[in-house]
């Protein structure tokens, strides 16, 4: 079994967000950044876990500057066998897709495993692209994955249950919650991935389809309101008269 899985960075949740100057750039200095919590706890471990299953290698792929190193050993300690970082900066999705479909063009990858989404940006379209660009199946938003011979066997939330879906492999997935648990490196696992392969590729000719005009910050929370049981009648009166509908 052979694995590429999608690594990226993303902004820890406790760091502060600010913009530049102009707003149309998220400003880095003191930012602590991670593993995206959605390519780490479910399409990395339950790599790991297929890995430890069926034998094989897990590989991870980022797009990126060098300053992704400590994000991808991070990966790599958790347990993948070894790592690529195409450099190449975080352009539009459409690009960093591309950058990860010509990397794994031609190299047998059975699965392509990417978490359903970045914290940071919320976009959920890489995965998509990557499918659409290799010509290859694309399960999204998956909370299970089997393997039967040559077919996944996968399972995803839908509106009333569960939907099951075989796919013959290769295949690529987006992973949600549910699909495994969060590991902690070891000691052991994080002295290993100072030695294994970090291999720098260079980007692939691809365009940048998309900018960024501004990022502006959410609007302030405004002041509570609170009406007595007894006013019930005044509530009606400011949902009719005050409400504003977002």
């Amino acid at each position: 079994m052979k694995i590429l899985v999608c690594v990226s960075k993303a902004p820890d949740t406790t760091s502060r967000i600010a913009f530049n100057a102009d707003q149309t750039a998220f400003d880095e200095n003191g930012v602590q950044f991670i593993v995206n919590p959605y390519d780490e706890w479910y399409g990395l471990v339950r790599a790991l876990e297929l890995k430890e299953t069926l034998g094989g290698t897990v590989t991870t792929i980022s797009v990126g500057g060098a300053d992704y190193e400590p994000v991808i050993r991070k990966a790599l300690a958790i347990g993948a066998d070894d790592a690529v970082r195409v450099d190449a900066p975080e352009s539009d999705a459409l690009y960093v897709a591309s950058q990860i479909a010509a990397y794994a063009r031609g190299k047998g990858f059975d699965i392509i495993l990417c978490g359903k989404e970045t914290i940071s940006f919320n976009g959920s379209v890489v995965p998509g692209m990557v499918a659409e660009l290799l010509d290859l199946p694309y399960v999204p938003l998956a909370t299970k994955l089997d393997i039967d011979g040559q077919s996944a066997v996968l399972e995803r939330e839908v509106s009333g249950g569960v939907e099951v879906i075989e796919a013959k492999l290769p295949v690529v997935i987006s992973a949600a919650k549910g699909m495994a648990e969060q590991r902690i490196p070891n000691m052991r696992g994080i002295m290993a991935a100072r030695t294994k392969p970090l291999e720098t590729v260079a980007a692939a000719d691809a365009s940048v389809t998309t900018a960024i005009k501004a990022y502006s910050m959410p609007p302030a929370k405004g002041a509570c309101r609170y009406i007595e049981p007894e006013q019930a009648g005044d509530l009606i009166r400011i949902l009719h008269e005050e409400a504003k509908v977002i």
